[in-house]
């Protein structure tokens, strides 16, 4: 199995969503027509064709190269319709939200406000969190911690049921230090949602406002991203939007498929609820590739991955066959979302995937579509 393909498999199974990964989506016609950006491009538009009837219900993809930009989409924007994604579209982005995250609490490492390698209890001692904690570790998923999500429900009818239900951050450290501790601090590497809840705290902690509002200040507003938000509660998805869908085994044998665009994101929190489209996605990764959101040593403090993980602070890096490469990888209940570049940014795309009806292996399908862009696009095979 490759690099790529065991990172997606750690991704879905840490993020806590291991039936979304596995159980959903699609409905797509190989084939069908790509809705592109008017720039000619048949390989491009193969490709997002190619991933559609991999078994999502739609995809969209933006791309940037040497050749310029181009957005595309195929497969169809709401099962039993034949219109197609919207380029435009707002999705979920999931995991990449801990780009978004980390980012922001490097500016306050920068700003002499947050210490990297500074213990996470002088910030937040209502948690009493083990002292060996650093910042560095929550944002490298070093920590130790375990993950909260397993503690709520997350599959099958018991998700479904509560998937308007409101969780406080508070509430979700809670769940996860309740849990017997993984590793001691710093020994070793699992992705954890908790993690980036934690920093989110922190980031309250030290401005005093909650981390979508520095967000806001620091990132949407500065680069005019104006259709990234915090949904915080809210359930829907405004402007347009494709919809994503969940399928689980309703009784044994026998499987349904629920639209799931509303739901409340909470459960995420600061560790993957953010909404965003694939231009504002490309706007951000591209700025942050080119050092206009942290000075140069504090991306490079990003940029380095831990040998296990190959996670670097908010950010997958990765060898390819090119070299290395950036990752923002995500999946939430009905959307799975990857934003990629190079070092220097030259080559970048961004993927929004939604599921539908499909019996497909998901998660194989969304490492598939990733393997493919990485070749294709930042390597230009």
């Amino acid at each position: 199995m490759t690099t790529s393909a065991n990172t997606a498999k750690r991704f879905f199974r840490r993020a806590g969503i291991t039936a979304v990964a596995t159980a959903l989506l699609a409905g797509v016609i190989p084939g069908v027509a790509a809705a592109d950006s008017g720039r000619e491009r048949p390989d491009l538009r193969a490709m997002v064709q190619e991933i559609a009837a991999f078994g999502f219900a739609g995809a969209q993809l933006r791309v940037h190269d040497a050749r310029g930009d181009w957005t595309g989409s195929a497969g169809v924007r709401e099962l039993g319709s034949s219109a197609k994604p919207p380029t435009n579209g707002r999705f979920r982005i999931g995991s990449n939200t801990k780009a978004f995250v980390s980012t922001v609490v490097l500016q306050l490492v920068g700003e002499g406000k947050v210490g990297l390698d500074a213990p996470v209890a002088g910030y937040l001692p209502e948690f009493g969190l083990d002292r060996r904690i650093t910042v560095r570790m929550l944002l490298q998923h070093t920590s130790g911690i375990a993950d909260y999500t397993a503690s709520i429900p997350l599959g099958g009818q018991e998700f479904l049921d509560n998937r308007f239900h409101t969780y406080r951050p508070e509430e979700l450290v809670r769940f996860g230090l309740a849990l017997p501790p993984l590793f001691a601090p710093g020994t070793d590497w699992t992705y954890t949602n908790l993690n980036y809840v934690l920093a989110g705290l922190l980031i309250k902690k030290v401005t005093g406002r909650s981390y979508g509002d520095e967000i806001q200040r620091r990132i949407l507003e500065p680069l005019k991203l104006r259709d990234t938000e915090a949904p915080d509660t809210r359930p829907g998805i405004s402007g347009p939007h494709a919809h994503g869908y969940y399928r689980y085994e309703e009784k044994p044998g026998q499987w349904k498929t629920v639209d799931i665009t509303r739901q409340n994101p909470s459960w995420a929190s600061s560790a993957g609820d953010l909404i965003s489209t694939t231009k504002d996605l490309d706007t951000f990764f591209s700025a942050l590739l080119g050092g206009k959101l942290l000075p140069a040593p504090l991306l490079a403090e990003m940029r380095k991955p831990h040998p296990k993980g190959g996670y670097g602070l908010g950010l997958y890096v990765q060898e390819a066959s090119c070299g290395t490469v950036l990752k923002g990888m995500g999946g939430f209940h009905g959307y799975g979302t990857l934003m990629a570049g190079t070092p220097d940014g030259s080559r970048t795309y961004e993927l929004s995937m939604t599921y539908g009806d499909s019996a497909a292996d998901m998660g194989q399908a969304y490492y598939k579509a990733d393997g493919m862009l990485t070749d294709k696009v930042l390597c230009g095979k």
